[in-house]
Parts: C-alpha cells; sequence; structure tokens
C-alpha cells in the first residue's frame, strides 16, 4: 500500500507537462461558524415518521388548537378554506352508458349525503386537517338513518389514533397504523374513549379497525410519511407574534391615555421650585383653570400608538401567515381595499389552483371510497342499481364542487361565448367550472323552453357583445376587485 503510494505521488511530481491541483468546492449554506450556528441548531437528520412523533404531533395540536379558537384571523383563514374547498358539499355525476340509471342513482346518493350531513363533515375534516395535520372519519353503520342505505361517517380526532403498547409492535407499525411488507395501511388502532375526555384517565384499551373501514385524509409532505402534522403549523410562530403585538400596541395606548397629563418642572435640582410630591396624582374638574406650584409646568402625554406602521406590519404578517396555504392576502385578511380588479384576479390562481389539489385529492381519499361502500349496500337493495353494468370499479363518474364566482358576469360569460364559438371548450367543462352537472341543466332549460312555448312566451334576444369585452381582463386595471 505504501508502495503504491508512493509511485502515485512520484507520478504527479514527475509530470513536466502539468502540475498537480487539488481543487475544493464548497457550500456556504453547508458551512457552520459562529453566525449560524444557533439558527441551524434544530436542524437534524430524522425520518418523516421519526420527526413526527407522537409526543412532536401532540404539542402541534395542542397550539393549533388553542390559536385558532383564540385567534380571530386563525379562525377565520381554518373556517374560509374549509367553505372554499368543500363549499355546499360534492355532487356525483354517473357516466355509465344507462342514463336512467345514473339519474336514479345520483338522487338516492344525494337524498343519503344530505342525510348524513356528508358536506359539513367534509368541512369538519378539512378544518381538523388544517387544525390538527390530518382528519379520521370511520365508515360504521347507523340504523336511525331514514335512507335506505344505512351507510354513515363517523368522525374521530387524530387524538384518539394511536397505540399506547406501540413498543411491542413490530418494524412496520406506527403510531396508531399498522401496515404490512408493501407499505399499505392493513389496520387503526383507535382508542375507545378520547385521551383528553371529561373522565381525566388514558384509557389504553383500543379497537383495532380495518384499513378498508378507515379514512385518513392527510397531506405527506416527505416520502414515507405515515401521519400529518397541521397545515398552519409554520405560522404558529406568526400568528403568536401578530397577538403579541396587538396587544403590546393597546397596551401602550392605553398606558398613555392613563395620564391626563404630568408636572415637570425646568429649575436644577435644589433650585428655586415649590416642593411637589412625585408621581402624585391630582384630580382636574372639567373646562376648569387651573395653577401650577411655583417653578412646575404641565404638559400631556403625546399619543405614540398605534404608530403609522401598524397595519403595515400586521399586513405583511398575514402574508407571511397565509403564504403557507397558497392563500392571498386579501382571502386571509377578508379585506380587498388596496387591490385592483388584475391584482385580485392574479392572486387568486394559485389559491384555485390549490383549492383544486385539495379538491382532487378528496376525491381519491374521501368520495370515491365512500361512494365504492354506499354502492355496495346499494347492491342489496332491489332496483336501485342495475345489474348488466358489471363491476361497480368500472361504472365511471366524476364530482362537481361549487364553482368560483366571476368578478365580472358579464366579461366572464362574453369570454365563455367566445370559447364555445371557436370551439376551445366543451359545454361539460364550462358548467363543470361552475360547479354544475350540464345534463341536468339541459334538461332543466329544455323543459324551461318548451313551456315558455305552451305559454306562449318569446325568449329573450341575446344582447350583442363587443368583441373588445372578451380581452383578458388583466388589461383593465383600473376596475376595482371585490371578494
Amino acid at each position: 500500500m505504501l508502495r503504491w503510494l508512493s509511485n502515485l505521488f512520484a507520478t504527479r511530481q514527475s509530470s513536466p507537462r502539468r502540475a498537480a491541483r487539488v481543487v475544493r468546492a464548497r457550500y456556504d449554506a453547508a458551512a457552520t461558524n459562529p453566525d449560524n450556528r444557533r439558527h441551524w441548531a434544530n436542524a437534524d437528520g430524522l425520518s418523516a415518521n421519526a420527526a413526527n412523533s407522537a409526543e412532536v404531533r401532540r404539542i402541534l395540536r395542542n397550539r393549533s388548537r388553542y390559536e385558532v379558537a383564540n385567534n380571530s384571523y386563525a379562525r377565520g383563514i381554518v373556517l374560509t378554506l374549509a367553505n372554499d374547498v368543500i363549499g355546499t358539499g360534492p355532487r356525483l355525476q354517473m357516466l355509465t352508458v344507462d342514463t336512467e340509471a345514473n339519474r336514479r342513482i345520483e338522487q338516492a346518493f344525494a337524498n343519503w349525503a344530505k342525510v348524513v350531513g356528508l358536506a359539513e363533515k367534509l368541512r369538519t375534516m378539512r378544518m381538523a386537517r388544517a387544525t390538527d395535520g390530518e382528519s379520521f372519519s370511520i365508515l360504521t353503520n347507523n340504523p336511525k338513518l331514514p335512507t335506505q342505505v344505512q351507510l354513515d361517517l363517523r368522525l374521530i380526532e387524530a387524538d384518539q389514533v394511536c397505540t399506547p403498547d406501540l413498543a411491542s409492535m413490530d418494524a412496520n407499525a406506527v403510531d396508531g397504523i399498522v401496515f404490512d411488507a408493501a407499505g399499505n395501511p392493513v389496520m387503526y388502532h383507535v382508542l375507545r374513549e378520547h385521551p383528553g375526555g371529561t373522565a381525566g384517565r388514558f384509557i389504553l384499551g383500543y379497537d383495532r379497525v380495518p384499513a378498508a373501514s378507515m379514512l385518513h385524509w392527510f397531506r405527506a409532505d416527505r416520502a414515507g410519511q405515515a401521519r400529518g402534522i397541521p397545515d398552519i403549523m409554520p405560522a404558529l410562530p406568526l400568528f403568536a407574534q401578530l397577538r403579541r403585538f396587538t396587544l403590546a400596541v393597546i397596551a401602550a395606548a392605553e398606558t398613555a391615555a392613563d395620564f391626563a397629563g404630568i408636572l415637570y418642572t425646568d429649575a436644577p435640582a435644589g433650585g428655586e421650585s415649590e416642593a411637589a410630591e412625585p408621581f402624585e396624582p391630582i384630580e382636574l374638574e372639567q373646562r376648569a383653570l387651573v395653577t401650577m406650584p411655583g417653578g412646575w409646568k404641565m404638559s400631556q402625554l403625546q399619543a405614540e400608538q398605534p404608530a403609522t406602521t401598524y397595519a403595515e406590519f400586521k399586513k405583511e404578517i398575514l402574508n407571511e401567515i397565509a403564504r403557507c396555504l397558497n392563500m392571498p392576502f386579501n382571502v386571509a385578511a377578508g379585506n380587498s381595499s388596496g387591490y385592483n380588479y388584475a391584482s385580485g384576479r392574479l392572486d387568486h390562481q394559485t389559491y384555485f389552483k390549490a383549492i383544486r389539489v385539495d379538491q382532487s385529492q378528496l376525491e381519491c381519499v374521501v368520495l370515491d371510497r365512500v361512494l365504492a361502500a354506499w354502492l355496495d349496500e346499494a347492491a342489496l337493495i332491489p332496483g336501485l342499481l342495475p345489474a348488466e353494468l358489471g363491476p361497480f370499479a368500472e361504472w365511471s363518474h366524476q364530482w362537481f364542487f361549487d364553482g368560483q364566482e366571476h368578478v365580472d358576469p358579464a366579461k366572464e360569460a362574453n369570454a365563455q361565448a367566445t370559447r364555445l364559438a371557436n370551439h376551445t371548450t366543451t359545454l361539460a367543462h364550462e358548467y363543470a367550472r361552475q360547479g354544475r352537472d350540464w345534463e341536468e341543466a339541459l334538461r332543466q332549460r329544455a323543459k324551461e323552453m318548451a313551456l315558455m312555448q305552451e305559454l306562449g312566451l318569446t325568449p329573450a334576444q341575446a344582447i350583442p357583445t363587443n368583441p373588445k369585452e372578451t380581452i383578458d381582463e388583466i388589461d383593465q386595471p383600473e376596475a376595482q376587485w371585490a371578494a
């Protein structure tokens, strides 16, 4: 070995053409020095599940719930997010070849969804995902339902999904979840009582719920992550700073308002001025003329709070808070006074894309599984489902959510007519953007036209459109945008 190294260095030194040069690359972000040592002190190499341990998730859940319960902005942001993602609830459209069966199934599912409060439960699940990091629901049977299908969803909090004796589990188990060799969840452990219940005791007993009966909705930020953390987790310190700053400003203003005035003297210590007790309060009558002790003057405290930067600071904090949710400032703050039409439309594009991503995940993780369980039970009801369409998995369907209302309906209608005229869109797509079923809308329109013809009414003539109005609204920044 030593001979090989000596030969290697001898060869390099004897080369007359080129001298040996050692190249060393370095990343500033990988360097640790006294300036950044504290900043990177908490950086670690833990795995996703180790970083999101049961204790870490418990602390984050408690702090997130506390902030949402006591911070008006946090509560409003979480409510707005749930309302925008879920809206009035998803609507099912079956796409099988049997049109009559499609309508019958859609109507039966809509009636069942209304009875079980599907939309309300989904909004609660979305709020739980934002606050707790994940939401759970068990597919169960409810004999009290007035519908033929007695499937129901029982929501449970993330605190109840845990394994008290996790140390005795195998390597494929994460707190509350057991996986198979391929990484698929096969069992969930659900405590029989909430650990924070009124009983005041931690119940070690838990039920084993099959994965087929459990709906687990969370966002996996890292590969292999099995449990979720709050969506608003990065903003928790900012919420605290926002509240502290507001309270500090109010306290400073109240302190200044507590003193009507102060007495002071320009005389040096031991100079000629009458004695006055320090910090002694003096009661003043309204609209009275008073005299000061000899050598003393009176002045009022200047109101320094709120400072001119108060509103700007709160705006920047709210903007940073809303960024982790892909939410624009005017939606998070409920205030669009500083927006024009173009900036409002531009900011909302990212937000609407994030909502569509959430809705797509909701369809795969929750809605499709709910529909499959509903069809399994509906198949036992004679005459409800057609028997000649084959397995349920082959039945095509889609979900509709509430559409996003346009700020200027006239411009949107003109743009829509232009897209339909040049065949760059379809009625199905345009109705879907509004969260409506195009077949149902056309049938309703046909009924209206037939009734109008029967009554001798003439449909209103379409108002001629100006092609210039179909220009993208971004070119119209002078129009004020309203949330």
